[in-house]
């Protein structure tokens, strides 16, 4: 976790921004529970159990400025909620999601399947794509067992 917090670090100040104690203990909370896709007001309570001084507006800013750089991705899975999602170190894209209309479960997909389709539509549509988002809605495997 350490030399990924000094990356991230890195990165930051490559845009001219600081690793704060509060940015870090943001940032601490989402490694912690990368698999969780958790909203802000999830990330806050966790970090106020470690550092009970921080504010709920730190947090959303500094969760604003982790996207803004692309440290981290913001989704909705289409309850209304948004929620954020370390991006994979090295990742030229967003990981795609399956979200369970049964459960709620949300499952990860690292591979990129939309290579292919990225292509066609820049040709097609002379548009230069940066990123893509696919979600899956779905019933989980635990749910049609």
């Amino acid at each position: 976790m350490e030399q990924r917090i000094d990356r991230i670090k890195k990165q930051l100040h490559s845009q001219s921004y600081k690793l704060t104690p509060q940015r870090e203990a943001t940032v601490r909370v989402l490694l912690e529970h990368e698999d969780d896709h958790l909203s802000a007001e999830e990330v806050y309570m966790l970090v106020k159990e470690k550092y009970p001084e921080i504010g709920l507006a730190t947090v959303y800013r500094t969760l604003e400025l982790l996207t803004e750089l692309k440290v981290v991705d913001k989704i909705n899975f289409g309850d209304g909620v948004s929620r954020y999602d370390l991006r994979q170190e090295g990742a030229d894209h967003f990981h795609h999601h399956l979200v369970c209309l049964e459960c709620g479960a949300v499952d990860e997909i690292q591979e990129d399947l939309l290579g292919d389709v990225e292509k066609v539509v820049e040709k097609r549509w002379n548009f230069e794509i940066k990123d893509h988002r696919l979600t899956f809605h779905g019933i989980c495997y635990r749910c049609r067992t």
